[in-house]
């Protein structure tokens, strides 16, 4: 019987990171999991450095993954690593992944899961081979309030869904930023390291994602508008799709770094025959129920009338605000549990399930493959091949 914490390594997400500090706030916050050892950057003085930072012991700050997956392996049980988290750039997830599962390690791995469709497929293969887990953080996935209105739409309470409308506007791009000296904006904007889309690999994917989650639909055809709107910079900064479910339901998603302003305003509205629903990320306690024949309805986390789902991703008393990290750490907080109870012989709950896998990771790459395709085509529609 494992009762303990589990171990984790972390790749990437050193001092000089963004996103690795984020998910080390998020994986502390249930306390189930502890951060035992470290490859934290390719720059190997970064790297010790920042494992020192941490209090990793000496001997497991590693140089380089491969040395992590290498001496993590051959440790004692009781030592040893349960799974790794991934925080590099997108051209450096595919490789330390499908090497951590060869060593009998789980995997975390930021989003989009890997740099082409085709290693999204290598990855999922794998995954279903070794038996072991994958979990994708699509951070917006662990809001209660989106859980809350995914159970609402999965119960058919409004009819059938016709209509899904899922905007993301960034500002931060507005601006070569790439040439300024912003880290983030070089790789982020740079194709060798970020992939084939630029704005719609890095958000619109989270929109996507976030329009198949809640509905439980699938696009099944897209018509992609992308567009440079920066002079000068490599991949597209704004786009614009229709969208094709599987029930025959239409879709709308925009994706722009260049909507000067705007923070991180993502936001999605689902309407079915009756009625729908009304998410926004920046307002994240608040679900807006809308009906055909009655008042609109604030539906509030923290409170006792919502679904048993949204309650087990709720972790304080209404009123108390809960965002980006608390939403982080209820992806984190499923994936170990259903790891734990794994480890322990156990079936795990729909509950403890509920966290992105690698089957949503292959479908972000299909939906930036048949992004760009369409873009690119003189075709009205393409269809979404998985």
């Amino acid at each position: 019987m494992v009762h303990r914490k589990l171990r984790m390594g972390m790749i990437g997400g050193g001092k000089d990171a963004f996103i690795g500090a984020i998910h080390r706030l998020a994986l502390n916050m249930d306390g189930l999991i502890e951060l035992c050892c470290g490859a934290l950057s390719h720059d190997v003085k970064i790297g010790l450095e920042s494992g020192e930072m941490l209090f990793l012991p000496q001997e497991r700050i590693y140089k380089t993954y491969d040395e992590l997956f290498e001496k993590e392996s051959k440790m004692p049980e009781d030592k040893r690593i349960d799974f790794v988290t991934i925080v590099t750039p997108n051209f450096v997830h595919f490789d330390p992944a499908i090497k951590a599962l060869e060593h009998g390690f789980n995997v975390v791995v930021e989003k989009p899961m890997t740099f082409t469709l085709d290693e999204a497929r290598q990855l999922q293969k794998k995954v279903e081979e070794t038996g072991l887990s994958l979990c994708l953080t699509h951070t917006y996935s662990g809001y209660p309030m989106v859980k809350q209105a995914k159970e609402m739409l999965a119960k058919g309470m409004f009819g059938k869904i016709r209509k899904v409308w899922v905007e993301y506007p960034q500002g931060w791009l507005s601006k070569l930023s790439e040439r300024e000296g912003n880290a983030q904006a070089a790789w982020r904007t740079d194709p060798k390291k970020s992939g084939k889309a630029g704005a719609m690999g890095d958000i619109g994917t989270h929109a996507a994602h976030l329009a198949e989650y809640m509905t439980g639909l699938k696009i099944s055809k897209l018509c992609a508008d992308l567009n440079i709107l920066v002079e000068g910079r490599a991949l597209d900064d704004d786009g614009n799709v229709l969208l094709k479910f599987d029930n025959g339901a239409a879709g709308c998603l925009m994706a722009s770094q260049v909507a000067a302003g705007e923070e991180n305003a993502l936001k999605i509205r689902i309407y079915g025959e009756t009625g729908g629903i009304e998410w926004a990320q920046m307002e994240p306690n608040t679900l807006l129920v809308k009906w055909l024949d009655k008042p609109t309805e604030i539906y509030r986390a923290g409170q006792s009338y919502l679904s048993d789902i949204a309650k087990h991703n709720v972790r304080t008393p209404g009123g108390h605000p809960e965002g980006y990290l608390e939403a982080f750490a209820n992806i984190y907080h499923n994936f170990a549990l259903s790891l734990m109870a794994k480890l322990n012989g156990q079936q795990p709950t729909k509950a403890m399930l509920d966290y992105p896998r690698v089957d949503e990771g292959v479908r972000g790459m299909a939906f930036i493959d048949t992004v760009v395709a369409s873009a690119h085509s003189d075709k009205k529609w393409t269809d979404f091949i998985v």
